[in-house]
């Protein structure tokens, strides 16, 4: 079956394939006319796409299985490529056609997972290790955790990306502690940055292409994790001392750092801070950096304008770059021989 790859696509190229069918929705023209537009994805890229003469009653039809057969042809608008349909059905994929069709990580899953387990392993009080064996013990939320994207599309949307998120805030926590002076408490922060988003392992779901679940809209991500950590809390005798389960409740619900973006309670501790800021700039890095190395098809030196990175359209071209391949190239001598 030919399927025209979205991360190499260019302007005036026709398209033809199944793809993953995000965001359908019904917008009006400036004339008042229903169209469709929707963002579809494949593993190489994520592009608009538009369909200009639309029944909006074929909406639900159209998004009942999360993938669709689409035809039509590439076209360029506002410096970033977008398809123009022709045609669009929803179909069913089997999970090899998903596989093609979701994009994943392109990290090691059993590596990243392991890395994660041997931190949490390391902490230091009884107590937070035998909480972190209660997460790890349940068998369907690690299967999850495993698979689960960190994202619908702003951070890590990948399959692994909630791992990968996981896995590299810890690695940077652990690096950066000691500049702290022993001043923050490293279990806490290791903990809270492991248990801060696993509640998305039901609030998205990957099965259909990524969405949010009844729980997702009902309950959010957020809510849900101060849930899990009571009931894993529960579970543990002798219990966590003190103050310490208020504590990793207070990092749970203050991740998200400000009311408008999400947080139930302001970070109130230090080491809540310092996961919020973490938390933050892992994103907005890792945001900013599939911007400009992604695939998805952009023409001219500017990404599109990204609503998580103030709106701002980022730059691509690296300009040092190929000063230092030539200077490489220069120093090894096989250049010029």
């Amino acid at each position: 079956m030919v399927h025209t790859e979205l991360g190499t696509l260019a302007g005036s190229q026709w398209v033809s394939g199944v793809y993953c069918l995000g965001n359908p929705q019904v917008a009006t023209t400036r004339q008042g006319k229903p169209y469709l537009k929707c963002l579809l994805r494949d593993a190489t890229g994520e592009v608009p796409g538009r369909l200009w003469s639309f029944d909006e009653h074929r909406l639900k039809d159209i998004a009942a299985t999360g993938f669709v057969q689409v035809e039509g042809s590439a076209e360029t608008f506002k410096d970033q490529v977008q398809i123009r349909i022709d045609t669009i059905e929803a179909c069913e994929v089997s999970e090899d056609q998903m596989q093609d069709l979701l994009p994943s990580t392109d990290q090691d899953v059993d590596s990243m997972f392991t890395d994660v387990v041997g931190m949490l392993q390391s902490m230091e009080h009884p107590a937070m290790r035998a909480l972190a064996e209660a997460y790890l013990g349940d068998a369907e939320l690690i299967a999850r955790f495993r698979m689960a994207p960190a994202a619908m599309a702003m951070h890590h949307a990948w399959i692994g990306g909630l791992l990968e998120h996981t896995w590299q805030l810890m690695r940077i926590a652990d690096a950066v502690l000691p500049l702290y002076r022993g001043d923050l408490n490293r279990d806490l922060v290791l903990m809270g940055l492991f248990i801060h988003d696993l509640g998305k392992t039901i609030e998205l779901t990957w099965e259909k292409g990524f969405d949010y679940t009844a729980e997702g809209n009902l309950v959010g991500h957020i809510a849900r994790g101060a849930i899990w950590l009571q009931q894993k809390a529960d579970t543990l005798d002798p219990p966590l001392p003190g103050e310490a389960m208020r504590v990793l409740q207070n990092i749970v619900l203050s991740h998200h750092g400000e009311a408008e973006y999400g947080a139930l309670k302001p970070p109130s501790t230090p080491e809540a801070v310092f996961i919020s800021m973490l938390d933050n700039l892992d994103a907005k890095t890792q945001m900013a950096l599939t911007s400009v190395q992604s695939g998805t098809a952009m023409v001219g030196d500017f990404t599109d304008r990204i609503w998580g990175l103030w709106n701002n359209r980022l730059y691509r071209p690296r300009p040092l770059d190929e000063g230092v391949e030539e200077s490489a190239m220069d120093a090894s001598g096989e250049l010029f021989g």
